[in-house]
């Protein structure tokens, strides 16, 4: 089987669809170039990781350590 090499364009379809072009991209040249197959799913995938990191990561630190920088309030305060 001869391996021919696919054009570096397939890459930009996983970075405009994510996860989604990576999986397109690697159905589509599998077979012809399976290396840049392989990249261009893992590149869609990195890239859909990426912000779900920047975001889940600070949320769950900063709920884990909120309670400890909020002031305490008494448990017998009387209101008027």
């Amino acid at each position: 089987m001869q391996i021919r090499r696919r054009s570096s364009l397939w890459f930009l379809l996983p970075i405009v669809f994510n996860v989604l072009g990576g999986i397109v991209a690697y159905f589509v040249i599998r077979d012809d170039d399976p290396k840049k197959a392989r990249s261009c799913l893992l590149l869609g995938i990195l890239l859909a990781a990426i912000p779900v990191l920047l975001f889940v990561v600070p949320v769950l630190v900063g709920i884990t350590i909120l309670p400890h920088f909020m002031p305490q309030m008494p448990q017998h305060m009387n209101y008027i």
